[in-house]
């Protein structure tokens, strides 16, 4: 079996454009579509295929890649394809979907006969775009060889976390995951507001936690979006921060726990949504500890 593949990327967003560009560049036939086609015309000039519809993109792939909002989402595209996939063809399902959703998009697989993988990636904007993301994937052992060369052009790393993707092992590792990346971000932003408000020069704190445990590379390139007004383009929007945010709420509440951290991240990048901010860096939820918006 030839290591070169046709695969069919729905959804060209900040993860799935960069993701479509690193297969191209890797030599598969790439065959892109966006509900917003304008979003995924700029893949033609990296050796895409644009289409207009799910269906013409599937037709004939290896690979289904989707890159969509969330779980829903996912399966109403798929949905639209299904007259078109290929029976025996594997789907990689990159979105970050939420437990609960994991096992229905699973059934719709094999309702087709696709071999699905369970598989978020964990990155943003500038390592999806060098081809460095980290691939979490859980999926039958037989469809490997097909899959591996996907996630080898998109990833620098591919964690296995389990041969049943319906159990959303991958999923669930990536909740764990986003869960402190969230945190992280949301104590970056209050450190500069309160910062601010005790008329604070960030700098000096920076100092003050510098070479020791406190210290953090996350923290000093999140700072510095907010601090140098380098919000957008995002590497990962506010909206789609405080949707991942709620899908861990969920997770946990129907688990037994109790995540007031994730919680309150979810309301502060809801709240800073509402201000105008919901397609710069999650960074942009520093905003919500103001009750205006400001640019200070």
């Amino acid at each position: 079996m030839t290591d070169k593949l046709t695969v069919s990327v729905l959804g060209t967003g900040i993860m799935g454009a960069a993701m479509a560009r690193n297969l191209a560049r890797a030599g598969h036939t790439v065959r892109a579509w966006n509900r917003t086609r304008a979003k995924a015309e700029p893949l033609a000039a990296d050796g895409a295929h644009v289409t207009d519809t799910p269906a013409e993109a599937v037709q004939g792939a290896d690979v289904v890649l989707t890159v969509l909002y969330d779980g829903p989402a996912a399966l109403d595209v798929m949905r639209e394809a299904a007259a078109a996939l290929r029976p025996g063809a594997a789907w990689v399902q990159s979105t970050t979907a939420g437990i609960e959703a994991v096992p229905e998009l699973a059934a719709f697989a094999e309702e087709h006969g696709l071999l699905f993988y369970d598989a978020p990636v964990l990155g943003t904007r500038q390592p999806a775009e060098a081809g460095q993301l980290t691939v979490l994937a859980a999926g039958p052992a037989e469809g490997r060889a097909t899959v591996e060369p996907v996630f080898d052009a998109v990833g620098a790393r591919t964690l296995w976390t389990g041969e049943d993707g319906a159990a959303a092992s991958a999923t669930r590792l990536k909740l764990v995951a986003n869960s402190w990346v969230l945190a992280a971000t949301a104590a970056t932003g209050e450190v500069l507001a309160l910062s601010k408000a005790l008329d604070v020069d960030p700098q000096n704190f920076f100092d003050l936690i510098a070479g020791g445990p406190l210290d953090m590379g996350y923290l000093k390139a999140k700072a510095a979006l907010i601090l140098d007004d380098r919000l957008s383009p995002a590497s990962f929007a506010v909206t789609t921060a405080a949707k991942d945010a709620r899908l861990i709420v969920e997770a946990a509440r129907e688990n037994g726990v109790r995540l007031d951290v994730a919680e309150a991240s979810a309301e502060r990048l809801e709240r800073a949504a509402a201000q105008g901010h919901g397609d710069e860096d999650m960074a942009a939820a520093y905003f919500a500890s103001f009750e205006e918006k400001t640019a200070d």
